[in-house]
């Protein structure tokens, strides 16, 4: 496949933006739903105290609350999103915590309650690797047949050992099969990294971007590091003060690890923003849409555009 940015319509990226909108003939929005799950790496079956440097409530929002049914929480975010735009449709995004991980029959009736709700036209489903077998991922084929569904996985990290440092609860492997399993089924596949783990520099993130680039995903997430207070990784940060990037080091970084994907792969997020009041730290006093703004103009001012560095041989495995 020859790609340029012509290939993108104009942008150096496939944008996920210009991907939803080819999919509906409506405008739609997500609302983050939490569903009251755990996770197997809370609850001692895998591990106890979930991954270093995760606190839920950075990216829930105020209308998600334990103890309120998806219904409300769905009401309550239709009626906050649709002040801007009242005849948007919802997408329900299953976020907080491992959205797989309980009985068969509990996660039937839980996406159905979402689906069943006025306006809303499909599901994301945030998971782990770990947490999906294939009884499940023959159901969320067939629901896939039936609704706009993607299931998207934390992966984090291609690297073991840094798996291990952020107590994840399981190997690179395991997302690769997970991903592989999913998308055979036609699901529509999706992951989540993090670049700037405490321990990856420059080369071990460009290392991993060809890595990511061969795998069977349709859209990809990516955000800095951030140290969140009261989590372990903040503690880590006290204690060492690992590195972590300013923006202008990590848009070149990040332009880097575009070029090397593969040029299919949807590209739906660069930066994450945790609440003020709960971040140590990077402090950049970036909106998303700024930071995005300066990439592709960093992008377009050096001829840089995704996939300009991947070539079918890094694929062989598909």
């Amino acid at each position: 496949m020859q790609v340029s940015t012509d290939t993108f319509g104009g942008k150096p990226y496939n944008d996920y933006g210009s991907w939803i909108r080819h999919r509906f003939p409506y405008r739609v929005q997500k609302i983050s739903v939490d569903a009251g799950f755990s996770c197997p790496n809370r609850d001692g079956r895998v591990s106890v105290g979930g991954c270093s440097f995760c606190d839920n409530r950075t990216f829930s929002p105020a209308y998600c609350g334990r103890g309120k049914s998806i219904a409300a929480q769905i009401k309550e975010g239709k009626e906050f999103f649709s002040r801007k735009y009242p005849d948007m449709k919802y997408v329900a995004y299953f976020q907080a915590f491992t959205n797989t991980y309980a009985p068969l029959n509990t996660l039937r009736r839980r996406y159905e309650e979402a689906l069943s709700q006025d306006g809303v036209v499909g599901l994301v489903i945030g998971t782990r690797p770990d947490a999906v077998d294939d009884e499940v991922l023959d159901y969320l084929a067939a629901l896939s047949r039936q609704t706009f569904l993607v299931v998207e996985y934390g992966v984090e990290t291609a690297n073991d050992a840094t798996l291990m440092r952020i107590n994840r609860g399981h190997d690179f492997g395991c997302s690769r099969r997970a991903i592989a399993a999913t998308h055979s089924r036609g699901i529509t596949t999706g992951a989540h990294v993090i670049i700037g783990l405490p321990g990856e520099d420059e080369a071990e993130t460009m290392r991993q971007a060809a890595v990511i680039g061969q795998l069977d995903i349709d859209i990809l997430k990516m955000h800095q590091m951030q140290v969140v207070r009261g989590t372990r990784l903040a503690d880590e940060y006290t204690a060492s003060h690992f590195r972590l990037y300013t923006p202008d080091e990590y848009i070149a970084l990040v332009s880097a690890y575009v070029e090397m994907l593969r040029p299919d792969i949807v590209l739906e997020r660069f930066v994450s923003q945790c609440p003020a009041h709960m971040l140590v730290a990077p402090r950049w006093n970036l909106k998303n849409h700024e930071f995005t703004d300066r990439l592709v103009g960093y992008m377009k001012a050096r001829g840089m555009y995704q996939g300009r560095l991947w070539t079918a041989t890094d694929t062989a495995s598909r």
